[in-house]
């Protein structure tokens, strides 16, 4: 994030969130522009999949407004699972509520989190892999499911996305807000934090609007444990990765890496540890 600070110009961090907090133009002007941008960057990010992945879901992805009822405490943008037989899309629901007040700077990150390559494509495969019950091919594991569209959130840069570095902030602002997390959750259920110590510790050490910082604090205050999944699940795969990339060597290949971890629908991390290991050896020996 620094490295991103001082490229445009900023001291510190600080003084680049500062910028952008009171920066007009870092905000979004209408519901319908942040609804363009998720459709722009899933649209584009689709064209980029082959690259990363082997094995595509058949299911279609659209991007609607979020429903109006649930808008004002939600999230910036969720996922909807499709239809298993393909007669509903999967859908990204787009918060268009107080858009004044929403930053546009990590709305390409959530979209290739909501979307492709994250939620979007890996509840899809899932939902496509007729060998599988339908107990696992509907599986819900935290870690593995949010770790994934998390992990996605960087295969954008892989495929020389984020163009603008103020949408590379937003990225690294993205993990930020998940590590703050692990910090936050522990805070207000072990260490009895108070609502305004947690609302405190987000603005400290990030540029988040006040409608996101908002409504996840009293999402950790209500649901106990889910936001720690997140990070805990990326830094697991990451980790898996980086160990095929070591014992492969020149047999790795991202894309066979990524079906593989895709490949058996949602599991438990220690599950996942050992498949991805037993794939690993098999392919030592081929």
């Amino acid at each position: 994030m620094l490295a991103v600070a001082l490229k445009l110009g900023f001291k510190d961090l600080a003084s680049l969130n500062e910028h952008i907090k009171t920066e007009r133009r870092f905000y979004a002007k209408s519901g319908d522009q942040l609804l363009g941008l998720y459709t722009d960057y899933s649209r584009q990010m689709e064209g980029e999949l082959p690259k990363l992945f082997g094995h595509l879901p058949k299911s279609k992805l659209v991007v609607i407004p979020m429903e109006a009822a649930r808008s004002k405490n939600a999230v910036p943008a969720d996922y909807t699972d499709g239809a298993a037989d393909g007669s509903r899309p999967g859908r990204i629901n787009v918060n268009e509520w107080d858009p004044e007040h929403r930053l546009l700077l990590n709305v390409e990150a959530i979209a290739y989190h909501e979307g492709v390559p994250g939620h979007h494509l890996q509840l899809s495969l899932a939902q496509e892999m007729p060998d599988l019950p339908a107990f696992r091919r509907h599986a819900g594991y935290t870690a593995f499911v949010e770790g994934w569209a998390l992990y996605a959130e960087r295969l954008g840069q892989e495929v020389g996305r984020y163009q603008d570095p103020y949408s590379d902030y937003g990225r690294l602002e993205n993990e930020m807000w998940r590590a703050i997390r692990l910090v936050i959750d522990t805070g207000v259920h072990e260490k009895r934090w108070t609502r305004g110590q947690m609302v405190d510790y987000f603005h400290r050490y990030t540029a988040m609007d006040e409608p996101n910082v908002q409504s996840e604090v009293d999402r950790y205050i209500a649901w106990p444990g889910q936001a720690l999944a997140y990070k805990l699940g990326q830094l697991e795969i990451l980790s898996l990765r980086e160990q095929a990339r070591q014992k492969l060597g020149p047999k790795f290949d991202l894309r066979a890496f990524h079906d593989e971890v895709l490949g058996n629908g949602a599991l438990p991390l220690d599950m996942l540890r050992s498949q991805v290991k037993t794939w690993i050896e098999l392919k030592e020996r081929q």
